[in-house]
């Protein structure tokens, strides 16, 4: 029996990759010589609040992960499971396959693989205060919403928006409850707060850092190791 404060990690890797047009699933893109993939999964084995970690990913990548797993001593991956067509769907697969016992869930990008121990144990940690928590950062920029033939429509305030990040953490009950509405109103969301946020909850976000960035592009890649190196691993 687990206790009330165990949560399961979902990394989701089922995207298709087609924006870094390699070949190949950017979750195996070498990272200073380690596939990104790992490099997300050992940061969730090194953070103490997570009990497990069930990966979703893509029918053809399952025997890779599986092989990178086991050549990497990846502890606390429990399942490898394959995703559906969309991001609501890969992480209800996820979801299936997390451990009776979980009274929480971590669901995160495959694909941000800078994410730190530090940074999952504070959104997990934020979780079991608020029930439902995400890491974000204030937007540096400013943002302008755009109409017909990309005209200017408005500028929202600044200082009220936030770049929403992974891990997204949630107390069990209330994400299936979340799940199950989305299913019956036909919702697909590729956010999983907007997926809680449609049923009235209120998401509380918690500072995270700039450089918990998605592998996107190319140029992501370039990006990912400097960040990799500034934190000493060649």
């Amino acid at each position: 029996m687990g206790k009330k404060s165990d949560c399961c990690a979902i990394v989701v890797a089922a995207g298709s990759s087609t924006r870094m047009a390699l070949g190949f699933s950017k979750q195996f893109v070498p990272l200073c010589g380690v596939p990104a993939i790992v490099r997300t999964l050992s940061a969730f084995d090194a953070a103490e609040l997570i009990q497990c970690t069930v990966v979703v990913c893509r029918g053809e990548d399952m025997a890779r992960i599986k092989d990178e797993i086991q050549k990497y001593k990846i502890r606390k991956v429990t399942a490898v499971v394959q995703g559906g067509i969309t991001r609501q769907q890969s992480v209800a697969a996820g979801i299936a396959a997390a451990p009776e016992n979980a009274a929480y869930f971590a669901i995160h990008d495959g694909a941000r693989a800078l994410i730190t121990p530090e940074e999952i144990n504070v959104s997990v940690e934020d979780a079991f205060q608020c029930g439902a928590s995400a890491l974000a950062v204030p937007v540096k920029d400013t943002i302008k919403i755009a109409g017909k033939n990309n005209y200017v429509v408005s500028t929202p305030e600044r200082s009220t928006l936030w770049a929403v990040q992974t891990p997204q953490v949630f107390e069990r009950r209330l994400y299936r409850k979340a799940m199950e509405q989305a299913s019956l109103d036909g919702g697909d969301y590729t956010d999983d707060c907007q997926l809680v946020e449609h049923i009235g909850v209120k998401v509380h976000l918690c500072m995270g850092t700039y450089s918990n960035s998605k592998l996107t592009t190319v140029e992501d890649v370039e990006i990912a190791e400097a960040v990799l190196k500034s934190r000493g691993i060649q």
